[in-house]
């Protein structure tokens, strides 16, 4: 095909323009007000990730002596890294305006969120005194600056107060005569900084005034408190404003033999603290010669990104704001459902022996994968139980099954992911706990991250051993899995759970690949797998058949699978897709892709299923996966897509999907215009992810 001006939309500006939508969830007065300051939370926190990983390594780019024009579509990573920045510093002032606009909404709600001057004396004076002597003084780090030889290092997960102090002119007379006129003096500065900290919650719920319910952020608290900590200085004038540096993410491994997996990662983690920064935002009410002093201490210069911003940072910490008990504020409550036919009470094992079935979490409870891990615990017949991890809850019972089940006598294998990003210290520290239970752990495969969802556990059953497992999208994670969208598949499919062990085979013996007949194992046959699936759509359109496929993901950012569904789009084949997050491909340009459609949902849940559908000239074929059709799942992660073979459940995964298509409330159209335009049309009116819920709440009602 002739090259098209504009082929791909760039990786980073397409995950600027998903964080925008996200943005858009903050802005509508629809959304509850409380729901609305969650999205600023889920917004910052995004912006911060982003910045940690997409911007360093574009920065790295920059940086070296390659253009990297081709790793980034085309665009010279200079000329990138400014457009990003001037898309962050327009995003943020939005940011800062819908987070007044809420704040003002909030006090008609007579929710009052206060600074240091509005604090009202008589009420508050006393309970915020002993809190900051009680709470928060034992916790706090200050360093006066002027007094160090080398500045330090500030942390990446921190946020500071830069506080200047003007002090006083202390100058005596020396005794001399002065015979000219006085000769004026320049007055000190004196520079600290204050360490804000996380170990106490961020919003501080002050006693109420009538009706009137009041919080202080802490930083304000301290900002109440300066005279308090700077007692020992003559000063006559003090401020203080919020500054936080974001830092690269990458892990560098340590290659050094006598370290083990574990210890090279948890140094690498240690190493980020001191990596270079990417990011640097401050007040835009900080004085510039506060300003200056702290970028030419820290060293940032005009390759970082230098972002004005407001009066508050790590605005992430929204997402945990107090409810203060007004459930009118937020989204109603939608209890999570049981499946259809699915009894939580007896064998869980005999009813997957019975039948395949889906859990659809936050729709479905979560709590089968618990239920199914905690009866192989316990049933004497199961042999052994192998699953893969790659984050877990804070307080998990997933590996609290494990632990009991290792307990009882079985011999537990756990796959844990190590470099889950931002989870590397917590996946160590359970690391250490499983081991130290006597679990067998499995740290992957070099040079790849093992991102697959599976396990799989054998039970004597006869003389015999019969498998039974299940296969997911999301991790197996109870706490996200109340805000995550996820599918799980249960089955007792001999020849699929056969192919699931030699994937756990394939992590004791790398060197050895294996073949599959069901299973798509990514790193080996998810490009090659997927494309001829792509391939059959587009020599049945070319036959005249039906032609068509369905694709549900994070993000696609493969060129080459985009190239391969351009092809498919030219021959015909109609191709509808919903990507949450980045979508390089560019929908609806003729002579190219004017038979691809794409959506994205943002709405109360976090679209997470990957769920690929193709039509096969009437005879579809489905497949759930941990895989976004993204370089790094397809090429550099195993990844596990799964088959699925039974009637009923192909039914509901495209029952489920159409709903989402027929979106017309939270859906935005993908285009080249990447402007975000919600789709507008004159059918009744569908909000996907409350509409799902209503179809499982139907599907248990019909007998």
């Amino acid at each position: 095909m002739d090259k098209v001006k504009n082929q791909y939309i760039n990786r980073e500006i397409s995950w600027l323009q998903f964080n925008a939508r996200v943005l858009q969830e903050a802005a509508d007065p629809k959304v509850p007000l409380l729901d609305r300051l969650r999205f600023i939370g889920i917004f910052s926190n995004n912006l911060d990730e982003f910045f940690k990983v997409r911007y360093a390594t574009v920065k790295r780019i920059a940086l070296s002596s390659e253009t990297g024009e081709n790793f980034l579509g085309g665009r010279a990573a200079k000329d990138l890294l400014e457009d990003i920045t001037e898309i962050v510093i327009k995003q943020q002032s939005e940011s800062l305006d819908i987070l007044d606009d809420i704040h003002h909404q909030l006090r008609d709600e007579n929710i009052f969120i206060i600074n240091e001057t509005e604090v009202e004396e008589a009420v508050h004076k006393n309970f915020i005194k002993n809190y900051y002597v009680d709470k928060v003084a034992p916790a706090l780090v200050t360093i006066i600056l002027n007094d160090l030889n080398e500045f330090p290092v500030l942390k990446d997960s921190a946020a500071y107060l830069a506080v200047k102090m003007t002090l006083k002119n202390t100058e005596k007379n020396s005794g001399v005569k002065r015979l000219l006129k006085p000769v004026s003096v320049k007055k000190d500065n004196k520079y600290a900084l204050i360490e804000i900290p996380r170990t106490i919650d961020r919003f501080i719920v002050l006693p109420k005034v009538g009706e009137r319910s009041y919080i202080i952020m802490l930083d304000d608290l301290i900002r109440y408190s300066l005279n308090s900590i700077f007692s020992i200085f003559e000063y006559e004038d003090i401020s203080a404003y919020m500054i936080k540096i974001t830092r690269d993410a990458e892990l560098d491994i340590d290659n050094d033999l006598s370290m083990s997996f574990i210890e090279k990662i948890h140094s690498s983690v240690k190493g980020r603290s001191s990596s270079e920064p990417v990011r640097f935002v401050y007040d835009e009410d900080l004085e510039k010669d506060t300003l200056k002093y702290l970028m030419q201490k820290m060293g940032i210069d005009n390759t970082d990104s230098v972002i004005p911003g407001g009066r508050y940072h790590f605005r992430r910490d929204y997402m945990g704001f107090p409810s203060l008990g007004r459930t009118d504020l937020l989204y109603n409550s939608y209890p999570p459902l049981p499946i259809k036919d699915v009894d939580m009470e007896g064998s869980i094992l005999s009813k997957i022996a019975e039948k395949d079935f889906l859990q659809y979490t936050p729709y479905h409870t979560f709590s089968y994968v618990i239920r199914f891990l905690r009866e192989a615990a316990l049933d004497p017949q199961v042999k052994t139980i192998k699953i893969t991890i790659y984050r877990l809850a804070k307080l998990s019972q997933v590996a609290s099954s494990l632990i009991n089940a290792v307990k009882n006598g079985k011999k537990v294998t756990v796959q844990i992911e190590l470099q889950a990003r931002f989870d590397e210290e917590a996946n160590i520290e359970y690391a250490e706990v499983l081991q130290s239970e006597g679990i067998n752990l499995r740290f992957g495969v070099p040079g790849l991250k093992v991102h697959s969802k599976i396990c799989v556990i054998e039970r004597e059953e006869a003389g015999k051993i019969k498998r039974y497992g299940f296969i997911s999208t999301g991790n197996f994670n109870e706490s996200t899995a109340k805000i995550y969208t996820d599918y799980t598949l249960f089955t007792a499919h001999q020849p699929i759970l056969k192919e699931v062990n030699k994937v756990f085979e394939f992590f004791e013996t790398n060197y050895r690949i294996h073949r599959y007949k069901h299973l798509i194992v990514s790193p080996h046959y998810t490009k090659s797998s997927f494309s001829k699936l792509i391939k059959t759509e587009i020599k049945n359109a070319k036959e005249g058949k039906p032609a068509w496929i369905k694709l549900k993901m994070n993000s696609i950012t493969s060129y080459k699978m985009v190239d391969k569904l351009y092809e498919a789009s030219r021959a015909g084949v109609k191709i509808q897709m919903i990507v949450r997050g980045v979508c390089c491909l560019i929908p609806g340009v003729p002579g190219m892709s004017e038979n691809i459609e794409v959506i994205s949902v943002v709405d109360k849940f976090l679209e997470h299923p990957r769920l690929y559908i193709f039509g096969n000239n009437n005879d579809p074929k489905f497949y759930i996966s941990s895989a976004d059709w993204m370089t790094r799942n397809i090429e550099n992660r195993v990844e596990v897509s799964c088959p699925i073979y039974d009637e009923s459940i192909k039914h509901e995964l495209l029952d489920t999907f159409e709903i989402c298509w027929s979106d017309n409330v939270k859906a935005r159209i993908i285009s080249e215009k990447q402007d975000n335009a919600y789709r507008v049309n004159d059918l009744p009116k569908v909000r996907s992810q409350f509409a799902t819920y209503e179809y499982y709440l139907k599907k248990n009602r019909v007998v």
